[in-house]
């Protein structure tokens, strides 16, 4: 068997400190474990159902289900679906492919991904963990409403069916009277949240206990590892698909789905002109695969090496699409027998109204040529279209039953699961077994992409940190353990304004940054062209060409763009949030006030920090004369003193990201560090 080379003397366009896995530094170096220490001993799947259980089940969350339906809606439905699908083929599934070739074969996670094509990009990596520690946050506190309300969902009647009466005046509760039963449990009884983010109020207790509970949970899945959270996945990860499929064929009998179906899917392609549909589809297509995070790196590390991630990324980007489109369905069809039902008892209250006021014998000239004997029997077409002559004519007490209207409100994120959905669900026959079933299937989603989004923050501090690799137990307890505490922020009365807080700034920003970093160490500095030669080797045989410029083009000019108009939107609108007012029982939009502004950027701050942090060290770190080691089979002869293995090495083939296997390592011959520095520069071009 050849020798494999030591270094790369060929492609002058990587940086000097840019190595393969077969040029190593001494074992001490700065707390970072070698891939070559740790490969014979790397945990694995158990299949590659469960790997693709597990990636999918990373990838479809909740913005499957409430953030994709929202933005279809709002931006021109099927017109935005071939966007979205366009961006996902261009931008979506090049990248996604790239994090998972590098994942499966450097066999680390992002810290050490990074470091390997270059040490001064390990920032990189640091900053997918912050990003995945403040997301983990404040998605654990999803998954502990979630408990709560499946908690509540084992009564009947649901507890969000009727408004309160209140025991001292004997009346409706006030709050509720003036918004919605679904609206008053969210906000008084789930959250009792303040109407600013100012006051902050007293722990949830309630809340509390949810938390707990839920980082319980995840804490118990993770404790092995992937032995122990794939286990999990296989009900996690398809649960929720089985829960979709029932909600779909109960909503498709319902009066108003084809409505919301409709609704749903009618394109306008006029919104492709507008930029801001553009960088929501974007956005969304970011997101949804989950890159920048560092999980689908951990995942695909676990792979066997010659594993196809190329199919892998065509197909759970597909699943990921498919799932959206799925999601949708079933949200628009009970929406649309929502807003049916609230436009019929529209409809109804005006007829009795306007029977009241024929009995005084005024304007008959408006009378309606449709039977008002039965209010409940008035269709909703024909009393729009009499009110579209006669409306104007009418006092306040008559209004418009616009069943558009209605299917407009409340139909984003928690708006969407625990006030529009769970308002729905309670007109339902057997409405709690309809509950328990959706809020499981939350619970599900949520804890699928918890797993994930912890596998990002535990698989590369074990990797980099020997001290934490051999106490694998101990690390998943702690982090759990502080991300609850830290995660009482969210329990108090302001917490729903710090989740979206989180939300909204803690990952957009440095996620972006942290994938244009990724694109141009791959595109860049390692090389396109070099990094598919790679992915050729490991795959045994070559994926199209293409995905070079793709790289190297499209993927970071369009990644660049979101960035900018990310950070326009920043500067140009003032950050604001959305408020509960219990006196009228309505939300209303408030401007961050400057704490909450320093609190916010300080999040955005922290979470990009490393990458120019850690390029800025690796310029200032005065390092040691290295100990160089070179590889050769057990088979050859050692090589003698009087031939350097260097002079050979150069007309060797070039060295890939892949461990190569049953080989040891001979010490060189030191060097001065003048001829050191001097043969470096030369064998990158320098």
């Amino acid at each position: 068997m050849e020798k494999p080379p030591l270094l790369d003397g060929e492609d002058g366009s990587v940086l000097a400190e840019s190595r393969s896995d077969v040029a190593l530094v001494s074992a001490d170096e700065e707390g970072s474990a070698g891939a070559h220490g740790q490969e014979d001993d790397r945990p694995a799947w158990d299949s590659k159902l469960q790997y693709v259980l597990a990636q999918v089940g990373f990838s479809v969350g909740l913005g499957n289900v409430w953030r994709f339906p929202y933005l279809c809606h709002q931006n021109g439905g099927g017109a935005f679906m071939l966007l979205y699908v366009m961006l996902l083929l261009i931008i979506g599934v090049p990248l996604f492919f790239m994090e998972l070739a590098a994942g499966q074969s450097i066999r680390q996670g992002s810290i050490g991904v990074w470091k390997h094509i270059s040490p001064r990009l390990a920032g990189i990596g640091y900053s997918s963990c912050m990003v995945c520690f403040f997301v983990a946050l404040y998605y654990n506190v999803i998954i502990a409403w979630s408990l709560f309300y499946m908690g509540n969902s084992f009564q009947y009647p649901l507890p969000w069916e009727q408004c309160p009466v209140d025991m001292i005046s004997n009346q409706t509760v006030k709050e509720c009277a003036a918004s919605s039963p679904t609206s008053y449990f969210w906000f008084r009884k789930a959250l009792d949240i303040s109407d600013s983010i100012d006051q902050s109020g007293e722990f949830n207790p309630i809340l509390t206990g949810c938390l707990l509970a839920a980082w319980a949970i995840v804490c118990l899945a993770m404790i092995k590892g992937i032995k122990s959270s794939a286990k999990v996945m296989y009900f996690s990860s398809v649960f929720p698909y089985a829960v979709l499929i029932c909600f779909l064929i109960r909503g498709l009998m319902l009066d108003g789905a084809i409505e919301g179906i409709k609704y749903m899917f009618y394109p306008k392609l006029e919104i492709w002109g507008e930029v801001q549909v553009w960088r929501q589809a974007a956005t969304q297509v970011f997101f949804a695969l989950g890159l920048g995070y560092g999980s689908v790196i951990a995942y695909s590390s676990y792979n066997p090496v010659h594993n196809n991630c190329h199919r892998d990324a065509i197909m759970v980007s597909g699943i990921n699409f498919m799932t959206s489109v799925l999601a949708s369905l079933v949200v628009f069809v009970v929406l649309g027998f929502r807003a049916k039902n609230i436009a019929l008892n529209c409809v109804a209250t005006n007829v009795v109204r306007m029977a009241e006021m024929a009995k005084t014998g005024s304007a008959q000239h408006w009378w309606p040529w449709f039977n008002m004997s039965d209010p409940k029997l008035v269709a909703l077409q024909d009393y729009r279209e009499w009110y579209s002559h006669y409306g104007s004519l009418l006092g306040s007490n008559i209004t418009d039953c616009d069943l558009e209207r209605e299917m407009s409100k409340g139909v984003e994120g928690t708006g969407l699961a625990f006030i529009a959905f769970t308002e729905a669900m309670a007109l339902f026959p057997a409405s709690p077994f309809w509950s328990t079933l959706f809020f499981l299937m939350l619970l599900n989603l949520g804890l699928s992409t918890m797993f994930g989004t912890m596998q990002g923050i535990l698989t590369p501090l074990m990797d980099n940190f020997r001290v934490l690799g051999r106490h694998k137990t101990m690390l998943t307890v702690c982090s759990c353990i502080l991300g609850f505490f830290i995660g009482l922020l969210f329990t108090q009365r302001s917490g729903n304004y710090f989740v979206t807080m989180f939300d909204d700034y803690s990952a957009t920003l440095p996620l972006i940054i942290v994938v244009v970093f990724e694109t141009v160490s791959v595109a860049w500095i390692y090389g396109a062209d070099r990094f598919l030669d790679d992915v050729e080797v490991m795959l045994r045989w070559r994926p199209p060409v293409v995905y070079c410029y793709l790289w190297k083009y499209v993927c970071l000019l369009g990644m660049v763009g979101l960035l900018a108009a990310s950070l326009l939107r920043m500067v140009f609108k003032r950050p604001t949030y959305t408020a509960w007012n219990h006196t009228t029982g309505s939300e209303t939009s408030l401007e961050y006030p400057g704490w909450a502004l320093v609190m916010l950027s300080t999040l955005i701050i922290v979470a990009s920090l490393p990458v120019p942090v850690g390029y800025l060290l690796s310029f200032l770190r005065v390092q040691p004369p290295r100990e160089r080691y070179s590889k050769y089979n057990s088979s050859e002869p050692e090589p003698n003193n009087h031939h350097s293995p260097l002079d050979e090495d150069r007309n060797r083939p070039r060295s890939t990201f892949l461990h190569l296997g049953a080989e040891h390592y001979v010490l060189l011959p030191q060097q001065e560090d003048g001829e050191e520095e001097e043969e470096e520069e030369e064998d990158t071009g320098l």
